[in-house]
């Protein structure tokens, strides 16, 4: 039983040893640096190597990277609705046609044609008879002919005539009847044939194709297409909590695409009241000139917002900075008695080839910007 509990003994202490030994960094928490902050003193020789920078307070621009989607630029796109009833019969334009405005777009068997022609005659041959007749009670009534009342009843009867009239021409012009057709209608001509063309409200690229041939259309609902100025878009780029305080309207903005090799600027010109519920972001929206319309809808772009409000802070060189082995930005600072220390610090914006310190360097600070490399192996010997 003695050698028994000696072994059960031995076995528990051994398991305690082994859980000692498993921890991570050798027993040191993840979370802080595995090197102790231990002084590092150089020689004359040695400080040859190392090249020192003074911590200042510096005004600057901040810049916020982040990235975004091309849309277009909703103020210089038209949906082109159906403008009557009917089924369509051809296309003419594909996706990325340019047109000009007025261009056919597709045509249209529409009932609407024939109805609105024959209104529009007979609302003239009615204005034509009251207006005649109008015209004799005038005379008429000169000579007594006629009582003043059934004179003015005429003359009211030939201004609705009138009015009927010019409605049933408006409804030919909404129909997007053409000019030449209109005039021959009007001279009295008896054969004329209307084909119920969709026609481009603005000229423009053909962005978006809706409808299909055979497809049935309802008059002012129907989207069937979609004409857009593709020389200027919009970039919805995606900005986070932390960064949207150092974004404004008005700010300047540069849209990279690829690996960077065109750049294209633009301008903030909206940012969202509402905060995106699935990414926890905010989308500001820039407007960028498109010069060979490389930009294209739904494309994903880099997005570099330059701030214009200036924001006082430390910048040091990225030099200066160095990573300890659980990954915490450090920096080497000089001491009163020409040591130096590890210091570590909360990094801000990247600007160029400067970050941003809001935590850990005061003004004045002297830190290592060369040579901290060579400081952090002979603090490690």
């Amino acid at each position: 039983m003695k050698n028994k509990e000696r072994l059960h003994a031995l076995m528990f202490a051994a398991g305690i040893a082994a859980l000692c030994g498993c921890s991570p960094k050798g027993g040191v928490n993840p979370q802080t640096p595995s090197v102790t902050a231990t002084n590092v003193k150089l020689s004359a020789e040695q400080l040859q190597n190392v090249h020192l920078f003074k911590v200042e307070v510096s005004t600057f621009h901040r810049t916020v990277e982040t990235t975004g989607i091309v849309d277009f630029d909703n103020d210089q796109a038209t949906s082109v609705l159906a403008p009557f009833s009917g089924p369509v019969s051809r296309l003419l334009v594909s996706l990325g046609d340019r047109v000009k405005q007025g261009a056919a777009l597709a045509v249209v068997d529409s009932p609407d044609f024939a109805a609105a022609i024959g209104a529009y005659r007979k609302a003239i041959a009615t204005a034509q008879t009251s207006r005649r007749l109008a015209d004799l009670d005038k005379e008429l009534i000169e000579h007594n002919g006629v009582a003043k009342r059934e004179a003015d009843q005429a003359e009211t009867d030939a201004l609705n005539a009138e009015a009927d009239r010019e409605a049933a021409l408006q409804a030919l012009v909404s129909l997007q009847v053409p000019a030449q057709t209109i005039k021959e209608i009007q001279e009295g001509h008896t054969n004329v044939r209307v084909d119920g063309v969709i026609r481009a409200p603005v000229a423009g690229t053909v962005v978006e194709k809706l409808i299909t041939p055979g497809q049935l259309l309802q008059p002012g609902t129907t989207p069937c297409f979609t004409v857009a100025d593709l020389s200027r878009v919009w970039v919805m780029a995606q900005v986070f909590g932390s960064d949207l305080e150092s974004v404004k309207v008005g700010d300047s903005a540069e849209v990279v695409t690829g690996a960077g090799s065109t750049v294209f600027p633009g301008v903030v010109d909206n940012i969202s009241a509402l905060v995106d519920p699935d990414t926890r972001s905010v989308v500001v929206r820039v407007v960028v000139k498109n010069p060979g319309e490389l930009l294209k809808k739904q494309m994903y772009v880099r997005v570099v917002l330059h701030a214009r409000q200036q924001t006082n802070g430390i910048l040091v060189p990225v030099s200066a900075v160095l990573r300890d082995d659980v990954n915490l930005p450090f920096v080497y600072t000089e001491q009163s008695d020409g040591s130096f220390i590890r210091q570590h610090v909360t990094l801000g914006y990247r600007f160029e080839d400067r970050y941003e310190i809001t935590e850990g360097l005061n003004a004045g600070d002297s830190i290592v910007v060369d040579g901290g490399i060579f400081v952090q192996f002979m603090q490690s010997q």
